[in-house]
């Protein structure tokens, strides 16, 4: 007995495969070692969209490219009943979805290994804390750094070193532990950097002296080193490009932004009303459940997938991190020395860390093997001058955060829980725009965003610098709070998604340190000039001018930022799109001579 079925629905294809898989279906006539079982290409183009079982080896199977050229394909499945029904049925399964159609479909699809919509939630809850942790950690220090001084007798020149001390050690070794991330899997790197900063985090808020804190800050920092990469990672490899993938970044770019105001929140809480270690311990509590949803949520398949042909660069790091160490703790500490950058230990520092560079950039180009940075990633378009502008663009949210919050307390009298206050529109404007920007991501040019996120750091910065004595907050504050979050969301969302799509899979954990280590060294070496700016400015012209000359700073940083994005940021809009493995091999494919669609020898016995 002989059937023709033609299957009209990609579902009804499926459900086939799956039966033959299960071997509910056996192949007749042939042996198991000499028959091709071809599939519609239901599955992402990336993976065959031809099951192929045992192909003998002068049998090779039609391509993903060949199969979608034709919107119609039919394409044979032979096939049995159990062996006892002694039935024989073919199968003629058409292809009825267009390769444009199916990628932008897959483009807003849940992924595949989260089997319910909530699964998916926790999941981007667990990773979008990690980024919500960071900030909470470096925003709400600098509200208790004033009770810490205070209670812990620590000396003024030395009070920098608590704050700095995390971002420093992030900001330094983010590269290293994304490369880890792709040697070893995302999943244990990232849990592994949520346990360490929760042990930490626990014992910093016991510290008896000021050298104790300088080491728990210094050595939690070593989590959200961990934990930003490998979260970058996971979610850039189990999301392909697409609206779904924009929109579940932006969610993760406005877990900064809470973290920025729930920091300051807590703090303030925290100093008004608690013992400052709290501020600690709820950071490790929060901590600890982000721990919890992240073992359950996260899919081991393949957060755990490892990558043998990745391996690290060790002594490339280690100048790498010692470079980046030396320069900023020489820009920091000058502002603090005790006769500035004629202190002997100041130029030495700064010296010795640009020769480290400078070594470090000759064993990326010209020695290792596989290089921290490969020569790959500047490749993509426009990157560089783009990344140039994250590093300005960052540092003026640091000059916003630090110094504004400053101006505000010693300048207008802003009590802390009227800082808190001030700060809300910060969190409302950037859920929001997160938000908002998720969902059009897919339609905006990339130059747009780049363009208006540049205006709003430029315009948060200039009100600041030109604030009145005396200045009405909803008339100064207000809209410069606005401005700073627009500044912020915008590029960083839409660079994290460009970035990560640019960039294949075994290097999604370079992709995170990459975008992570500019925006915190960014925070980093802008803030250090500022320091220097109104530590110099102090004496003469009183705190209050001595804090405009670092917004008029933050202006010129706003300024090169902007120049940058409107002279590079000629970027498209975030599409659904084929990933980069999926181009690679999809122009590999087209060197290759393909056979025949209509060539059926593969069936036969």
């Amino acid at each position: 007995m002989h059937l023709d079925v033609r299957l009209q629905t990609m579902q009804a294809a499926d459900a086939l495969i799956s039966r033959v898989s299960q071997k509910q279906l056996v192949p007749s006539r042939a042996p198991i070692h000499s028959y091709t079982l071809i599939k519609p290409p239901t599955a992402l183009p990336s993976s065959d969209s031809i099951m192929t079982q045992a192909v003998p080896p002068s049998t090779r199977p039609l391509s993903p490219k060949s199969l979608l050229a034709t919107d119609h394909s039919t394409m044979p499945m032979n096939f049995s009943l159990p062996p006892h029904t002694g039935i024989e049925q073919t199968c003629y399964a058409s292809v009825e979805e267009p390769l444009s159609a199916r990628i932008e479909r897959l483009g807003r699809e849940r992924p595949s290994v989260f089997k319910t919509f909530w699964s998916e939630v926790i999941f981007v809850f667990s990773i979008s804390m990690s980024q919500l942790l960071t900030d909470f950690f470096v925003s709400g220090f600098t509200v208790i750094l004033p009770t810490l001084i205070r209670e812990l007798d620590i000396p003024q020149a030395s009070s920098v070193w608590p704050t700095t001390a995390f971002s420093l050690v992030i900001a330094s070794t983010l590269l290293v532990f994304g490369r880890l991330g792709d040697m070893y899997g995302g999943y244990p790197i990232f849990l592994g950097g949520l346990t360490w900063l929760l042990v930490w985090s626990i014992i910093a808020g016991f510290s008896i002296n000021p050298i104790m804190l300088n080491i728990c800050r210094a050595l939690q920092g070593f989590g959200p080193a961990a934990s930003l990469p490998t979260g970058v990672m996971l979610m850039g490899s189990l999301y392909r490009p697409g609206p779904r993938k924009n929109l579940v970044f932006a969610i993760y770019g406005t877990s900064a932004v809470f973290g920025f105001f729930g920091g300051i929140v807590v703090a303030g809480l925290v100093g008004q009303f608690l013992r400052w270690g709290f501020f600690f311990w709820i950071g490790a509590i929060l901590t600890a459940i982000t721990l919890a949803t992240s073992y359950l949520s996260i899919p081991h398949t393949k957060a755990r997938q490892k990558h043998s042909d990745v391996a690290m660069d060790y002594f490339g790091a280690f100048i790498i991190v010692c470079g980046l160490t030396l320069v900023v703790f020489a820009i920091t500490q000058s502002a603090h020395a005790s006769m500035g950058w004629r202190t002997p230990y100041i130029p030495v520092c700064f010296v010795l860390g640009i020769l480290s560079l400078c070594i470090a950039a000759y064993i990326e180009t010209s020695v290792a093997a596989q290089p921290l940075l490969p020569a790959s990633i500047f490749a993509t378009p426009a990157i560089k001058p783009l990344l140039l502008a994250l590093f300005f663009l960052y540092g003026t949210s640091g000059i916003f955060s630090v110094y504004g919050t400053l101006y505000f307390q010693n300048i207008m009298g802003a009590t802390s829980l009227q800082v808190v206050a001030w700060y809300v529109p910060l969190g409302v404007a950037g859920l929001l725009l997160s938000v908002l920007e998720g969902y059009v991501l897919h339609i905006v040019p990339g130059r747009v965003l780049l363009i208006a996120s540049g205006l709003g750091a430029l315009g948060s910065q200039l009100l600041l610098a030109l604030i009145p004595i005396g200045g009405n907050y909803w008339a100064w504050i207000f809209p410069a709070t606005i401005l700073s979050t627009i500044g912020i969301d915008l590029s960083t969302i839409y660079m994290t998604v460009f970035i990560t799509t640019a960039l294949p899979a075994a290097q999604q954990g370079l992709a995170g340190g990459l975008i992570n280590s500019v925006l915190h060294l960014g925070v980093g070496v802008i803030l250090g000039l500022t320091d220097i700016i109104q530590s110099a400015t102090f004496e003469e012209q009183g705190s209050g001018a001595s804090y405009k000359n670092t917004f008029w700073f933050g202006v010129a940083a706003g300024a090169v930022s902007l120049v940058l994005m409107a002279i590079w940021g000629k970027l498209p809009a975030a599409k659904s799109d084929m990933t980069a493995d999926e181009k690679r091999k999809w122009a590999e494919q087209a060197e290759q001579p393909l056979p025949s669609p209509t060539d059926t020898s593969a069936v036969r016995s």
